[in-house]
């Protein structure tokens, strides 16, 4: 009698546990009869840690909401069946990025961090975005610089999204399912381990996309892509994998099995494929960055294709790293003997690849700022990465960190050590160096303004340090990182893929930026000013000798950022077009600019500009109304000649150079003639 009411009970969701360890139990049920009609409520009214398990039940439904778990563990959420209980929501990814959403907490239907020791059973976890809407729709988008974003019926749309700190995760007897891409996504590439017991899982590209260690056993995949059905990141440990165990792979008609982007480890053993799959094994994506350090590891056993095998099902289980048997693959084998689900043992942590040092890299660490960006200077001693820290400095240097708002993008600080930081993690593995880098990649999605631009300093906002800031290229420097980051490339292409859109949105308000503040001088486009004002998008001034003028530098950059564009609109035509006029009707003909010498001066040379046939300067700024070059001395005053302004600033800045040379004889010929061929981006 006993053993049948505790079936009962335990098919409704309500599991009766008994003796010294007996979870804490709470009831969720949609018709008000439960301690809760809602599972967040639940959730939220559980401390954040407990020693004993703590089980949810939750009763049969439709639960309409979305799930945060953020640092609760030893939880448990237990439906009352696949199909009894659906805890649903119906989000694409844009569309949470179109909200202000800067990551991809709350783009999923459950959205898990920093909670160990979770569990789902019993029931099913939906988006049915691509359900709702199989088309294409617009929706409004104030974060797009057209104000409104297209969205597809299969785009990326989770149903579970995990963050750091998922490690022991359990789902047994669940159904995952969306109509678009990564829909299972349980993402913590150092230490997330992850298992999957007679669940189903359904969805478009990647569907199945985990990242660390991962094991499915008597598992149902169902893929709507011709792309990939799975994939897997491994890139925190060399030891990391995805094992699936007897599972059963079919889908729409010419399915691919899988892909990576990165390092990679993939086991499938006793696995069934439908007829319909196409003839394609698992391969690495052309959008990855570069050939596996560790090279390609995809092995097979006793797995078969209705209708036949293809060549690539044999078994090659013998050249994996120790020849594992198909016995020897297991769970606890797959977690290296960190954690037995089976047994709920838990063992020594995994352990990630043994990481190198890089000097400079190390000095980085030190220097980056709570915010996550750089300074270029402490006080008025400029940051060198060169010079050996002693201990003092170090501690002195972290405590700066804590307190000082001198985070910047000025002088190339911030954007070359992101750059320098992936290319030392790309060399030594070391993951606080990759880490670091993307901390100062969302510093520079924080720091962009609403307009698009990027002032020169965040969250410093004194004097003119919050204005748009296009001077020695601070800006476009800030959107090559982020462009880096959306198109995937290189280096670039080793961060967490999570900021992937939204470095695309950012790059395209950037590029919407750039085009508003084109100067008009008597309705005609001309170029940009080395500052801009954040919020009349003005030419404005900035130092003494930096006055509201047209930059014959920054608009050099400028101009490139915008040839480097796939596609481009006919507005961003139209600036290159009117900036490249500009320059050439601005241009100082059979003058040069050289350093002489000249006892009389302070410094024994002074700096003149001298006729030369053939040589072509530009000015660094020019009258906003005329046209003409100006020189400004620290006094503020427009001057006609370089020679009017005292001598410290006259040797000691570059008002003169040759620097949209390189752009009018090379790069723009060339961006015509890919025009004129149908290409486009340099």
């Amino acid at each position: 009698m006993r053993r049948w009411l505790d079936k009962l009970v335990l098919g409704a969701g309500f599991a009766l546990v008994s003796g010294a360890a007996a979870a804490q139990q709470l009831t969720v049920a949609a018709d008000g009869s439960g301690q809760f009609k809602t599972v967040q409520e639940a959730i939220n009214s559980l401390p954040a840690h407990a020693d004993k398990p703590r089980v949810i039940n939750i009763g049969k439904g439709i639960y309409r909401e979305q799930i945060y778990i953020d640092g609760k563990d030893h939880l448990t959420l237990r439906g009352a069946g696949e199909a009894l209980t659906w805890i649903q929501v119906s989000l694409a990814r844009e569309a949470a990025r179109c909200a202000g959403k800067t990551d991809d907490w709350g783009v999923a239907t459950i959205n898990v961090r920093n909670s160990p020791d979770l569990t789902l059973e019993n029931l099913s976890v939906v988006n049915s975005h691509g359900l709702d809407s199989p088309g294409e729709q617009v929706i409004p988008c104030p974060s797009d610089p057209a104000g409104s974003k297209k969205v597809s019926g299969t785009t990326h749309q989770m149903a579970l999204r995990t963050f750091a700190g998922s490690s022991r995760m359990k789902f047994v007897h669940c159904t995952f399912r969306a109509y678009g891409g990564d829909t299972v996504s349980p993402w913590d590439g150092e230490g997330g381990q992850f298992y999957f017991k007679d669940c189903t899982m359904e969805g478009g590209v990647d569907f199945y996309c985990p990242r660390g260690w991962a094991y499915a056993e008597d598992c149902r995949f169902i893929c709507h892509s011709t792309t990939a059905a799975i994939w897997h990141d491994g890139t925190g440990s060399k030891d990391s994998k995805t094992v699936l165990k007897n599972c059963i792979f079919e889908g729409d008609k010419g399915f691919k099995l899988g892909r990576y982007h990165r390092e990679s480890q993939f086991y499938l053993v006793g696995c069934k494929f439908s007829e319909n799959m196409a003839d394609a094994d698992i391969y690495h994506a052309p959008s990855g960055p570069g050939t596996p350090l560790w090279g390609r590891r995809v092995y097979y056993a006793d797995c078969h294709r209705k209708g036949g095998d293809f060549a690539w099902h044999s078994d090659n289980l013998v050249t994996a790293e120790g020849a594992p048997t198909e016995k020897q693959i297991n769970a606890a084998w797959t977690f290296g003997g960190a954690w037995d689900p089976v047994s709920g043992k838990i063992g020594t942590p995994v352990a990630t690849t043994e990481a190198g040092k890089d000097s400079v890299a190390e000095r980085m660490l030190v220097y980056q700022r709570l915010i996550g960006g750089w300074p270029k200077a402490v006080g008025e001693k400029k940051v060198d990465y060169e010079h050996p820290l002693t201990l003092a400095e170090r501690v002195q240097t972290r405590k700066d960190g804590l307190v000082r708002k001198d985070a910047t993008i000025d002088n190339n600080a911030t954007t070359r050590e992101i750059s320098y930081l992936l290319g030392a993690y790309k060399r030594t593995n070391n993951l606080a160096y990759r880490q670091a880098a993307e901390r100062g990649i969302r510093y520079l999605l924080t720091m962009q303004q609403k307009s698009g631009g990027f002032p020169q300093y965040y969250p410093d906002s004194s004097s003119y340090r919050a204005q748009i800031t296009y001077n020695d290229n601070a800006m476009i420097k800030a959107l090559w990182v982020l462009k880096n980051v959306a198109d995937k490339k290189g280096d670039y292409a080793l961060v967490d893929f999570s900021l992937v859109p939204a470095a695309e949105q950012a790059v395209q308000r950037g590029i919407s930026c750039i085009l508003r503040t084109q100067y008009v001088q008597k309705g005609k486009l001309t170029a940009w000013c080395a500052q801009h004002d954040r919020r009349t998008l003005l030419p404005c001034k900035a130092r003494a000798f930096e006055l509201a003028s047209l930059s014959g530098m920054e608009t050099v950059g400028i101009v490139e950022f915008l040839l480097a564009q796939d596609n481009p609109s006919p507005e961003i035509k139209q600036s290159i077009e009117a900036a490249v006029a500009w320059l050439n009707q601005v241009k100082i003909e059979g003058y040069t600019v050289k350093d002489v010498d000249d006892p009389a001066q302070p410094t024994g040379k002074d700096r003149r500009v001298l006729p030369e046939a053939g040589s072509t300067l530009w000015a660094r700024f020019y009258d906003l109304n005329t046209n003409q070059p100006i020189y400004v001395g620290r006094d503020g005053v427009k001057r006609a000649a370089l020679a009017d302004i005292e001598h410290e600033r006259r040797v000691g800045y570059a008002y003169l150079g040759t620097w949209p040379a390189k752009l009018l004889t090379k790069e723009y010929p060339q961006w015509q003639h890919q025009r004129a061929n149908g290409k486009s981006g340099l």
